[in-house]
C-alpha cells in the first residue's frame, strides 16, 4: 500500500526532494520510469465533456450540480496507475534474467523457489524470475550443477535437449555437439530429440553426434566443484576448449591428431600439472608464449 501511495505522489509531482531521492534509489524506480516514458506516449480517446453535459441537461431539466470526476487530478492519477499496473505486468512477465560465469570463474545463485545452481566457467543461464511458479523453465549454455528444492520441478533447456527434474541434484554439461547429464540424487528425465531417458543417482547419459552412451560414477558432487576437470572419451579439441575456460589461456595446436580420446581427470587449478598430463597422454610438446599455450605433435 505504501508503495502505491509513493507511486501516486511521484506521478502527481508532489514528492519532496528527499522523498524523490529515496524513491529513485528503489529497485522498482527504473521500471516505473521506463513505463512512465512509454505510457506518456499513449493517447486516450477524445472525451467531449460539453457535448456529454448538453445531452444530459436536454434529457433531464434539473440536474444536481456535480464536480466532474474527469476533471479531477486524482482521476488522471488513477488512470495512469491502471496503465502502470497493466504495463508493469506485461513488462515483468517478459523480462529475462541472466546469470553468467566468466572464464576462470564459478558463479552460484538461487532460483525463486530456493533451488541452488552453480555455474562452471564460461557458462550462462537465462530465465524469467517473475511468475516463476507458472513458467518453470530456464536455458543453459555450458555447464551447471543443480540442487533442486524438495518438491520443486523445472525444465533445463539446452541446444541439444531438455532435462526435467523433481527435487534432485544433477549436473548438465552442454558444449558444442555434446550433452552430458549426471544424476547425484533423485531421478532425472532427459530428452534428446524424440528419445527420452531416465537416470537415477550414480548414472550418467551422454548424447554426442546422434549417439547415446550411458555410464555410472561414484562421486558425490561434480568433480569441477573440486577443481578437477573430468572427461569421458573426449578428444583434444574439447579438452583444450575446457582448459581455455578454466585457465583463461588461448590454446593453439600444431600437427596434432584429434582421433585419440581421453578419459580421466585434469586439475583446473594447476596449469603445469594439467599440461604434463595432456602432453604425456597425447604425445605432445607444450610451450607457453605470453597468454597462449602451443600444443605441438612430436
Amino acid at each position: 500500500m505504501e508503495e502505491k501511495y509513493q507511486l501516486a505522489k511521484w506521478l502527481a509531482g508532489e514528492m519532496t526532494e528527499s522523498e524523490l531521492r529515496a524513491f529513485q534509489e528503489t529497485a522498482e524506480y527504473a521500471t516505473y520510469n521506463q513505463i512512465a516514458h512509454y505510457s506518456g506516449k499513449l493517447k486516450t480517446p477524445f472525451f467531449d465533456e460539453k457535448k456529454m453535459y448538453q445531452n444530459i441537461i436536454t434529457t433531464k431539466k434539473s440536474t444536481p450540480k456535480v464536480i466532474s470526476f474527469y476533471q479531477s487530478k486524482w482521476f488522471k492519477i488513477a488512470a495512469i496507475l491502471i496503465v502502470f499496473i497493466g504495463l508493469t505486468y506485461v513488462m515483468k512477465s517478459e523480462i529475462s534474467f541472466t546469470e553468467y560465469a566468466e572464464n576462470t570463474q564459478k558463479t552460484a545463485f538461487t532460483l525463486p523457489d530456493d533451488s541452488e545452481i552453480v555455474l562452471n566457467a564460461g557458462s550462462g543461464i537465462n530465465y524469467k524470475k517473475w511468475n516463476w511458479n507458472n513458467q518453470r523453465s530456464l536455458e543453459l549454455e555450458g555447464e551447471a550443477f543443480f540442487k533442486v528444492a524438495k518438491g520443486k520441478t523445472f525444465d533445463v533447456q539446452t541446444d541439444l535437449g531438455t532435462v526435467t527434474v523433481v527435487g534432485t541434484q544433477f549436473n548438465v554439461k552442454s558444449r558444442e555437439n555434446r550433452m552430458e547429464v549426471s544424476c547425484f540424487e533423485g531421478k532425472v528425465k532427459v530428452q534428446n530429440k524424440n528419445q527420452i531417458t531416465y537416470i537415477t543417482k550414480g548414472e550418467r547419459v551422454i548424447f554426442e553426434n546422434n549417439t547415446q552412451t550411458s555410464g555410472t560414477f561414484t562421486a558425490s558432487i561434480p568433480t569441477w566443484l573440486e577443481n578437477q576437470m573430468h572427461f569421458e572419451s573426449e578428444n583434444l579439441t574439447a579438452i583444450s576448449a575446457e582448459m581455455e575456460r578454466q585457465y583463461g589461456f588461448k590454446i593453439a595446436m600444431k600437427n596434432v591428431s584429434l582421433e585419440q580420446t581421453f578419459t580421466g581427470t585434469i586439475p583446473s587449478d594447476d596449469l603445469d600439472v594439467a599440461l604434463k598430463i595432456i602432453s604425456k597422454t597425447f604425445h605432445l610438446k607444450a610451450t607457453k608464449e605470453n597468454t597462449t599455450i602451443i600444443l605441438e605433435g612430436k
